[in-house]
């Protein structure tokens, strides 16, 4: 059996769970829902869910372990939430949030203007931070990750969007 499917997933404070055709959880940050695999058995016992595949498969294994973490994450992001935090570096480079919508000057003849797709709120406490934060961990990283590819940072002086935690290494210039 996975051993990620092995560890129960204990229910914080205020969330539920609701098991059928889908897994469906409510919490105090919002809803979430992921379809059922026929290959992995979901059991609720007293504030537990414990994952088993339904089959000796290793296809049916692989899928209790994939379950197994996509119901914690939303576990997760119904009690807590995800964000992601991205930097701007660069002479020039802003964003400012306004309502749905991050306005970006990236050293374009234009600006950007990044729509937030619904369930997404998008900060900027400075002009070259971005936080951005949701309930759902795939979202949240997917926008993290089309905010990035406009100008992602590059190799030689390390300008561009990039992720708090990102380490940019930097190449030497060619030499005479």
């Amino acid at each position: 059996m996975s051993r990620v499917a092995n560890n129960p997933i204990t229910l914080p404070k205020g969330v539920e769970v609701a098991l059928g055709g889908a897994v469906s959880v409510k919490g105090p940050l919002g809803a979430l829902s992921q379809a059922m695999s026929d290959d992995v058995s979901v059991a609720l016992n007293d504030g537990v869910l414990t994952f088993a595949p339904t089959n000796e498969s290793i296809q049916a294994n692989a899928m209790a372990g994939t379950m197994r973490a996509l119901v914690n994450n939303m576990v997760q992001g119904v009690s807590k939430g995800f964000e992601k935090k991205l930097l701007l570096v660069g002479v020039g480079y802003r964003a400012q949030a306004q309502g749905d919508a991050l306005n970006l000057t990236l050293g374009f003849s234009h600006p950007v203007v990044h729509k937030m797709p619904a369930g997404i709120k998008v900060e900027t406490p400075t002009q070259t931070e971005i936080v951005i934060k949701g309930v759902d961990r795939q979202v949240v990283g997917q926008v993290a990750a089309d905010v990035r590819a406009y100008r992602p940072p590059e190799p030689y002086k390390g300008k561009g969007v990039r992720y708090s935690d990102e380490v940019v290494i930097k190449k030497e210039t060619k030499k005479k």
